[in-house]
């Protein structure tokens, strides 16, 4: 049984990725800024719920004192903003890049302390195939999701001699809260457009990409660090 951490976990992909972790036999810890989502989530996996904002370093920091080191983290939470880049101010671009990029920062300075003395680690950062792709009216999270790319790779290349594995997953369009509040922003009309930019003609659900984090976690995954996989319906193919 392995130590998991998930970042916004109460929702969408992050809270499928605490059910499955869970269903695993992984004692699981999340956190998220929904405290009535996450509590409900706890009660009926059994994992521990922490409120934390996770754009705030200091209370990312307070979250890893006193507790069992992780062995697994999963840097799922993020943001978007669906509008045109001069449609955005520097304030947009501060939080997008606080909660998609620079919350990965602050959780993985968190956990790669304890996982380099156990000598053994799992990191899966969820980007998005905006990061290939580029996302019209999405382009601060784009660049956002792209950063979290090299930063991946990056912490593979320094982390790899302590036995510490490091990948991206990169969702396609999923059927999310996220992409619910663009429906509300935009229209229907956007659900029809996301389905036609895959090869298979449809939405993902959060389950799917779930199931990658998960294999990432895994000890059959020890060979494999540094990488990108694309969960997005052939979305990426070709990129």
């Amino acid at each position: 049984m392995r130590s998991a951490l998930v970042t916004g976990g109460a929702s969408g992909i992050g809270a499928a990725t605490v059910r499955k972790l869970c269903l695993e036999g992984n004692a699981v810890t999340f956190c998220d800024r929904d405290v009535a989502a996450g509590q409900a989530l706890a009660a009926a996996t059994g994992a521990e719920f922490v409120a934390v904002d996770a754009a705030d370093p200091a209370a990312v920091s307070a979250l890893f004192h006193g507790r069992v080191p992780f062995g697994i983290l999963v840097n799922n939470v993020g943001a978007d903003q669906h509008a045109f880049f001069t449609a955005t101010g520097p304030e947009d671009w501060r939080r997008l890049l606080a909660v998609n990029l620079e919350s990965a920062f602050a959780f993985t300075l968190g956990a790669l302390p304890g996982m380099q003395a156990a000598r053994f680690g799992r990191i899966v950062n969820v980007s998005s195939e905006a990061a290939r792709l580029g996302s019209k009216g999405g382009s601060v999270y784009a660049a956002a999701k792209a950063g979290l790319l090299g930063f991946t790779r990056s912490i593979a290349r320094e982390n790899a001699r302590y036995g510490i594995t490091v990948n991206a997953v990169l969702p396609g369009p999923i059927h999310t809260p996220m992409v619910d509040r663009a429906v509300a922003d935009v229209g229907e009309k956007i659900l029809t457009d996301m389905a036609a930019m895959t090869l298979l003609r449809r939405l993902g659900q959060p389950e799917e990409v779930a199931h990658a984090i998960a294999f990432f976690c895994t000890e059959a995954a020890g060979f494999i660090t540094g990488e990108a996989l694309g969960v997005s319906g052939g979305m990426g193919c070709g990129a």
